[in-house]
């Protein structure tokens, strides 16, 4: 990876590392078409461990171009009807400069400032405090934020949620996670295809045992493998299904930590107000969680806080550490907590108690 000198050479090099990792879901798609191919082999013939491997890369390499075909219709239903499929799921609704004067123009006033075509805007009618961006292309943006963090955020705070959007549309964040997450999901439909395959053959006996098997050499001294080697070959398969499986999530999840800190310092240098985004970060903190609204689409949200085994598969960086970057790269400051003294009775700087209605006197009583 190139050095980093500032936030755009920081830019860059996410570019890269995301077209790599993008890179790498489009090939677990094929590692996944190849362990498919691995299972048929195994079920439908007698033969060695070695001749069910080469069998397998035989028949990848005849499906690979209906493979491709198949990934690239997928897309492109994605690519079309994705908008869509995002307003079914969360009930959000476009608004209008009338609908809602003062947080277009806080959108629209952004946008001015860096040049930056207008993204749709549209609002989510729930409780929680969270915004995300999505969108293919200039044509498809959207910038939605839930009606709960409208009443939360003052004007700045909301300025800066807003710039952080609007960083993720420009860096590319937007397209390349939604264009992860489809890729994804056809890594773990097609795994949990071929798992349902696997238990239905499981369960009606399916599985060939040793015993069907010739168990004599043939002149040439070479020995069919048995049930041993069709049982080798499905446990490779199932190895592939699941590695696949699992990289694909580590993947996206690594598309996530990475583009958050840069979009945090992207909406700073938008609004030249840190304090603006840690005070949005504080207030959003453990409150942003999304009823009924998929892991794919909560990873696209300014926070996440669904998590997993011991924050190993955390889609973004915890509040805290986020806050962290701002104050130490961007000068922001974190609030100080504010304590309160209780009151001890016969304490000579004590306020007088909550209860007391006589008039204010001195500091010594």
């Amino acid at each position: 990876m190139l050095p980093a000198f500032g936030l755009y050479s920081h830019i860059r090099n996410n570019r890269i590392r995301s077209g790599l990792l993008l890179a790498g879901l489009f090939l677990l798609v094929y590692v996944l078409t190849y362990a498919g191919a691995l299972i048929a082999e195994a079920m439908s013939r007698d033969d060695t461990l070695d001749g069910y491997l080469r069998g397998a890369f035989g028949g990848l390499l005849t499906a690979f171009p209906w493979v491709t075909l198949g990934t690239g219709l997928w897309l492109a239903i994605a690519w079309k009807f994705h908008q869509g499929m995002i307003a079914l799921l969360t009930g959000s609704h476009r608004v209008t400069r009338e609908e809602e004067p003062k947080l277009y123009n806080l959108l629209e006033n952004l946008c001015i400032s860096r040049g930056l075509p207008m993204p749709r805007l549209s609002i989510m009618e729930s409780e929680a405090l969270n915004a995300f961006a999505t969108g293919l292309n200039e044509e498809q943006y959207a910038v939605t934020v839930t009606r709960g963090l409208m009443g939360a955020l003052n004007d700045a705070e909301m300025e800066a949620v807003l710039a952080h959007e609007l960083t993720h549309i420009r860096n590319g964040d937007v397209r390349m996670m939604v264009i992860a997450v489809v890729i994804a999901g056809v890594v773990s439909f097609f795994g949990e295809l071929m798992f349902r395959g696997l238990t239905r053959m499981s369960w009606r006996g399916s599985w060939r045992g040793g015993s069907s098997r010739p168990s004599s050499s043939s002149s040439s001294g070479s020995r069919k493998g048995g049930g041993g080697a069709v049982a080798i070959a499905i446990l490779i398969a199932v190895v592939l299904v699941v590695l696949s499986w699992l990289l694909s999530i580590l993947i996206r999840f690594a598309l996530s930590r990475s583009r958050e800190y840069l979009a945090d310092a992207g909406a700073v240098e938008l609004t030249k107000n840190p304090d603006a985004m840690i005070g949005a970060l504080l207030k959003i903190s453990g409150r942003g969680e999304l009823a009924n609204v998929p892991s794919g689409l909560m990873e696209m949200c300014v926070d996440n806080p669904r998590s997993g085994f011991t924050d190993l598969f955390a889609t973004h960086p915890s509040i805290d550490d986020r806050i962290d970057a701002l104050v130490r790269f961007a000068g922001g400051r974190r609030p100080e907590p504010v304590e309160t003294v209780p009151h001890i009775a016969g304490r000579p700087d004590a306020d007088p108690p909550p209860s007391d209605t006589s008039p204010p006197h001195g500091p010594w009583g």
